[in-house]
């Protein structure tokens, strides 16, 4: 198995085409894809949420020639090839990233994110695209905010939550990554979330929702989505076989 099929096999639980569309839908930007291609035979795959230093460096320490991502390797145009770009170059390491693809996929990040949660099934999709979506409220068993709080820390493996509110929870909007905006705001208010579960909150948006009646529960951004990355990896070393994979997840961030 080569890099080619490493695309295919991400392509297939995550198609490329959701993030084409989802740049033509919704006006944002991605760069997922094969960002750092080789032709040699896979003596292994690397699952890292990030291309960092240290996943680079595992990957090598196990002989790895293959590293996957969450969040592109590559994200804007490069003036100048250096870090870890360079340094997967220069060991034959391939790079494939699925971003939005991955986020809005069936049973990708931002459902895992959801289910996590307790939710089962979005009863609306803020985002919908014609396989998935992005951005969903659903209804979960009645608890208060601190036992739910409580629960997310357990299965996100995360003792950084910043909570802001009160009382119970019974349904739930959630956006995995930096999805808190004032459009995440007006569509869990729209659809009768009491509690939206998010990342990255600027102070305005937490007083927005707060005004709304709205609690808000922050996760860190990494532990958001490396719930769900690690379970994408898990049905990737399903399809990839004898080759072997491991996953990277780094503590600092959780």
């Amino acid at each position: 198995m080569k890099s080619k099929q490493l695309y295919e096999a991400v392509d297939e639980l995550a198609p490329f085409a959701l993030s084409r569309e989802y740049i033509e839908k919704f006006g944002a930007y991605d760069n997922s894809g094969l960002l750092i291609g080789g032709d040699a035979e896979l003596t292994g795959v690397l699952f890292s949420l990030d291309l960092s230093p240290r996943a680079v460096s595992m990957a090598k320490e196990r002989g790895y020639n293959a590293i996957v991502t969450h969040h592109p390797a590559i994200w804007e145009g490069l003036k100048r090839v250096d870090g870890t770009i360079l340094d997967c170059a220069a060991a034959g390491i391939s790079v494939v990233s699925a971003h939005l693809n991955l986020d809005a996929a069936p049973g990708g990040i931002d459902d895992c994110l959801m289910q996590g949660l307790g939710g089962k099934a979005a009863a609306v999709v803020m985002e919908q695209l014609s396989g998935g979506g992005y951005g969903k409220v659903y209804d979960v068993q009645k608890t208060e905010l601190s036992a739910f709080v409580g629960r997310a820390k357990e299965t996100f493996c995360t003792g950084r939550v910043v909570c802001y509110g009160e009382g119970s929870v019974l349904r739930v909007a959630s956006f995995c990554g930096a999805g808190f905006t004032e459009r995440a705001i007006a569509f869990a208010a729209q659809n009768g979330a009491d509690t939206i579960v998010t990342s990255d909150g600027k102070h305005h948006l937490v007083t927005a929702a707060a005004e709304r009646g709205i609690n808000v529960v922050l996760l860190t951004h990494y532990a958001a989505e490396n719930y769900g990355f690690c379970l994408f990896a898990e049905k990737m070393r399903k399809k990839l076989g004898d080759v072997p994979c491991a996953v990277f997840t780094d503590g600092r961030f959780l």
